[in-house]
């Protein structure tokens, strides 16, 4: 058990591989939107506070942030689409309160804008944990030379771009883990992971605050639902009326409103940031009086872009934990304070609703996942599988296309760039063609693949 009142925070960084694949509705401004309104202002927040917070990045992440004229392109985004399209807004406004808060948000995209440059250098300082190469589902996958593939290509990655610097942590794309896959992490290096087991073991058990241990593979190290709900659950904090309406957009997808209806009020929202900050230390500090180490997981673009006073509430958190005598700790540094409990037999487990695999193979994905592993099926039984057919491979595996299919958020854009690139890899199995897929997966390991 670890020392009482630990307390590991958790942020996994990705986004779907959009670089250079549309703009407007669907496309790489989700990229650019996510760079301004999220990355920038939480990196503020972990160069002052380096090493308390652990952080992943996803290697289909950092290939769009690494990609030529990726981050020029977001440049221009920023200087001259976000600029114009405030002052359209602001132009058909009445209202003196809904023009300053868009006054202010053009502010903050024009600040942005003269920051973008050296993004990944910055994130990469902080990014201790990878994950798998393109963000798939791991028990998905049809066979264990494709995983080796996503794992190696994404380990490999990360090692180009912070040598010296992975200690074995790595984020199990959509916390998806199944048993099988315990020997293939092993054999990858890989010595700690997250999962979810709140329909294991239920909501708020202990058992979320022990680390258990495989009888092969990884450390294997639970999430607290019980604590993650109170900031993502339905009614966590981000719902609260002071806060800006992260849906309800003007004609041209600004936010100047808060969740209770009134003109947004950024003083009146840091401040209620602050009061939810203390209430989650105070929380949390309760829930580990009598020791264990509490994981609390989040997608980081939800600090700042889908929660705009997100940032402004991890910052909160970091201040008053120290005050309150609540370590937070880097996870991987964590888990030398703990005795793991023997694991026991586990399901296939996700962080989707419900806790299984059906958020991307279930009826609402239309079939993608079944059409993955054939297409995987079909690349397995290649001797000498082309670079561009392996990047193909992995472009249609990222969790994402069935994820957006299954929740109805991006129309037809995930159906159809899961059929560009299943028709780029049958191409490329067809005859030899160029071998990169833009800047995919640069650090492909192709031999993962072909191996036994």
């Amino acid at each position: 058990m670890s020392r009482p009142g630990s307390l590991a925070l958790v942020l996994h960084t990705h986004m779907p591989y959009v670089e250079g694949h549309g703009t407007w509705p669907f496309g790489e401004e989700w990229l650019w939107e996510a760079i301004a309104t999220s990355y920038l202002p939480l990196l503020d927040v972990l160069d002052a506070a380096p090493g308390r917070v652990t952080l992943s990045v996803t290697p289909v992440l950092a290939d769009q942030l690494e990609a030529e004229g990726a981050l020029a392109r977001c440049e221009t985004f920023l200087r001259e689409i976000r600029p114009e399209s405030h002052r359209r807004d602001i132009a058909s406004e009445a209202d003196a309160r809904v023009v300053a808060a868009l006054e202010a948000s053009a502010e903050q995209y024009a600040q942005a804008c003269d920051r973008v440059g050296g993004i990944l250098d910055r994130l990469m300082a902080h990014a201790t944990w990878t994950s798998a190469a393109t963000h798939p589902v791991l028990p998905l996958i049809a066979t264990s030379n494709g995983v080796r593939l996503q794992l190696a290509s994404g380990i490999a990655a990360h090692r180009a771009r912070r040598p010296g610097a992975w200690s074995g942590g790595l984020w199990l794309p959509e916390c998806a883990h199944a048993p099988w896959l315990d020997p293939l992490l092993e054999e990858a290096g890989v010595g700690l992971v997250c999962l979810e087991l709140t329909d294991v073991c239920g909501e708020g058990a202990p058992e979320h605050l022990t680390p258990l241990r495989a009888s092969a593979g990884p450390l294997l190290v639970p999430v607290d639902r019980a604590v993650i709900d109170l900031v993502w659950g339905r009614d966590g904090y981000p719902s609260s009326g002071a806060y800006r309406d992260s849906h309800r957009m003007t004609e041209h997808r600004h936010r100047p409103w808060a969740v209770d209806g009134a003109p947004y009020d950024e003083a009146r929202a840091c401040s209620r940031a602050r009061a939810d900050a203390s209430d989650f230390v105070a929380r949390v500090k309760d829930r580990v009086s009598s020791g264990g180490l509490c994981v609390c997981a989040l997608d980081t673009e939800l600090l700042g872009h889908w929660w705009h006073e997100g940032v402004i509430w991890l910052e909160s958190v970091l201040e008053q934990a120290e005050a309150a005598g609540l370590p937070i700790v880097p996870l991987e540094t964590a888990v030398h304070d703990t005795d793991p409990e023997p694991a026991p037999p586990l399901p296939v487990t996700t962080w989707g609703e419900p806790r299984d695999l059906s958020t991307w193979s279930g009826p609402a994905a239309r079939g993608v996942a079944w059409r993955l592993r054939r297409a995987e099926l079909e690349v397995s039984r290649e001797i000498d599988p082309s670079e561009r057919a392996l990047r193909e491979l992995l472009a249609t595996q990222a969790s994402d296309w069935a994820f957006l299919l299954t929740h109805k958020l991006a129309g037809e854009y995930p159906l159809e760039r899961v059929n560009g690139h299943l028709a780029g890899l049958a191409a490329a199995l067809a005859e030899p063609c160029e071998p990169a897929a833009r800047n995919l997966a640069p650090h492909l390991v192709a031999a993962a693949f072909i191996g036994p």
